[in-house]
């Protein structure tokens, strides 16, 4: 799976952003994909993920209420709308995809097998 991540930028904290991530490749049927972000100096961290199969979504709770993940089965692209956004905000958007995370395994790098590029997202006090 090749994935394509797009959609970030400058924006003024409490202002949106909608991310995509288009995957080319193969079919994304029984995948789960997801959003990381990494800070400067920070790990990766787990933002949210949405099930191919069904849409089921997880998030941070952080994040939950201001983010939403969707997916656009015919365009093979996943979104992420990030609302009332925050300094903190400020990261690398990488899009990840897998086939073999289960619930418990969700938030960690380390069960996808397959990373978007990385799209900057930096946030204006």
């Amino acid at each position: 799976v090749q994935l394509q991540a797009s959609g970030g930028g400058l924006v003024q904290a409490g202002g949106s952003l909608r991310l995509s991530c288009a995957a080319s490749g193969r079919s994304l049927r029984n995948h789960i994909m997801a959003w990381f972000r990494q800070a400067p100096g920070k790990e990766r961290e787990f933002v949210a993920s949405i099930r191919w199969n069904g849409g089921n979504t997880n998030y941070r709770d952080s994040m939950r209420g201001r983010f939403t993940i969707s997916r656009d089965i015919a365009k093979n692209t996943i979104y992420l709308q990030m609302d009332s956004l925050k300094p903190e905000d400020t990261a690398a958007y990488y899009c990840a995809a897998t086939t073999r995370a289960i619930s418990s395994t969700l938030g960690f790098p380390s069960s996808y097998d397959y990373w978007g590029q990385g799209t900057l997202v930096t946030v204006s006090s």
